[in-house]
């Protein structure tokens, strides 16, 4: 799988343990390896940090609302993500993408 850049309307609703609900922009679906993530922005006024990205190893289902996130457990899954990420960031595809704003 490519790098997906959502359309302006991609958003997922994070559900904490806690019974926290968090209403983000979907950023990118991007692969790292064998496996996919997600990059998750909240939106203002939730009481988060708005500058804070959320990421998860993303599993896709056949039903595009059956998607299912897992937490990154390791230092060394998280180091080689969030590279990836940066360097998602970097690239021309999101200068594009932002210029607009």
């Amino acid at each position: 799988m490519g790098t997906f850049i959502p359309e302006d309307d991609d958003t997922m609703t994070l559900n904490f343990d806690d019974g926290a609900e968090i209403e983000c922009a979907v950023i990118a679906v991007f692969p790292v390896g064998e496996k996919n993530y997600i990059a998750l922005l909240p939106f203002e006024d939730q009481g988060v940090d708005e500058d804070e990205v959320y990421i998860y190893r993303f599993i896709a289902a056949e039903n595009a609302e059956d998607v299912q996130l897992e937490d990154i457990e390791t230092d060394e899954e998280w180091e080689m993500v969030s590279d990836a990420f940066d360097e998602l960031l970097d690239s021309e595809e999101f200068d594009e993408l932002f210029d607009g704003e």
